[in-house]
């Protein structure tokens, strides 16, 4: 019984070790996305090791009555479903501010906030430097007036990869 165990844990070790992909040093790109009203984000993601990576996301938004910046933060693990395809899930936060003027003094408001973040999602690794993906990040309002609430944001985001 014990060979069998041991053999069925070499056996998995190979298996994984065979199935890792190439996770790009770097990615910038666009991810455009809800994002609780911010819409588009740049975004980098830089490999931390061989199957996880950091993305870091910089939103911003400026229309006539509001104003607010967004940044998150999300560490990632990568898993290779099958050539050039993967999927990968993660955790992190977001920090933000927010400003609201309609020109009503009673109605003005601003403030900072922090959610915390989760993420799943799939990508496509082309052949080319180029990386597609579609994730789902639902936020949790932690701090702070902006996205109290639940936010579910889903998103598709085009990278370009390099070394």
């Amino acid at each position: 019984m014990k060979k069998i165990i041991l053999m069925s844990i070499i056996f998995l070790m190979f298996i994984s070790v065979v199935n890792a992909q190439q996770i790009s040093n770097h990615a910038i790109g666009i991810r455009f996305g809800n994002n609780d009203g911010f819409g588009g984000e740049i975004s980098y993601q830089r490999q931390l090791t061989e199957t996880n990576r950091l993305e870091i996301d910089f939103g911003y938004r400026d229309q006539n009555e509001y104003n607010a910046f967004k940044l998150s933060g999300i560490y990632q693990w990568v898993w290779n479903i099958d050539q050039g395809f993967n999927w990968y899930a993660g955790f992190g936060a977001g920090l933000g501010s927010w400003s609201y003027n309609n020109g009503f003094i009673s109605d003005n408001n601003d403030g900072l906030f922090i959610n915390a973040d989760g993420n799943i999602g799939i990508e496509y690794n082309f052949k080319a430097p180029f990386l597609i993906s579609l994730d789902f990040r639902p936020e949790i309002g932690i701090i702070g007036n902006y996205g109290r609430d639940t936010d579910l944001d889903l998103a598709l985001s085009i990278r370009y990869q390099f070394n």
